[in-house]
């Protein structure tokens, strides 16, 4: 098991690798002071020692975890996505969604700092 995010992504190539990296670029511009590790096998940011939000690749989507909250608050927006419990499946064969992705580490980022 990986433990580094960098070790993680390394296990992947082509284009999920691409998709992965656009995650986290997109997540640490979003929130350039949170830290990254790995949690529950897959890439985890935390600010102020809280969870942010996380993400995973896998054979047909990349899936994005922004809870407690993040998914009741974009609810509409999540809803033409498949979903499991926390989270949403960005499907390979659509662009990964940067401004939704932006906004919900954006409000991740502002309700643990209140």
């Amino acid at each position: 098991m990986a433990e580094t995010v960098d070790e993680y992504l390394a296990g992947f190539d082509g284009e999920v690798r691409t998709r992965l990296d656009t995650m986290r670029e997109l997540i640490r511009a979003a929130a350039p002071e949170a830290t990254e590790a790995i949690a529950y096998g897959m890439p985890a940011y935390r600010l102020d020692g809280k969870p942010l939000v996380y993400f995973a690749g896998y054979d047909r989507h990349v899936g994005f975890y922004a809870t407690p909250n993040g998914h009741e608050a974009f609810a509409a927006e999540f809803a033409r996505y498949r979903q499991g419990k926390g989270s949403v499946q960005f499907p390979h064969d659509e662009p990964i969604p940067a401004d939704l992705v932006r906004r919900v580490v954006a409000f991740r980022a502002q309700t643990i700092r209140g």
